[in-house]
């Protein structure tokens, strides 16, 4: 084998092996690309968790508040229920 033929072997290789270096170099910003949606994507549920729990917890809140208020309710209603009574029972 001559000298010129060992040199373009070696340019060969080189030019393949560059042209793998490259693919692979395109290949991890295509993975850093995907990460960073993958992040965003992950961050943007993670607030939406938050926002739903957040909610969850104020209609938890208002249906206690709201079994707290029953007695309250039912004694007013008792007591307007008397007072109809009363003015119905005068006439």
């Amino acid at each position: 084998m001559t000298n010129e033929e060992l040199q373009q072997i070696v340019q060969s290789n080189a030019r393949a092996i560059q042209g793998i270096l490259d693919a692979m170099a395109e290949e991890r910003q295509e993975n850093r690309e995907r990460n960073d949606r993958i992040d965003a994507t992950i961050s943007r549920m993670d607030d939406a968790i938050l926002r739903l729990a957040t909610l969850n917890e104020g209609i938890v809140n208002l249906l206690t508040s709201l079994d707290e208020d029953r007695p309250t309710i039912l004694r007013k209603l008792t007591a307007i229920e008397n007072k109809v009574d009363q003015i119905l029972q005068k006439d």
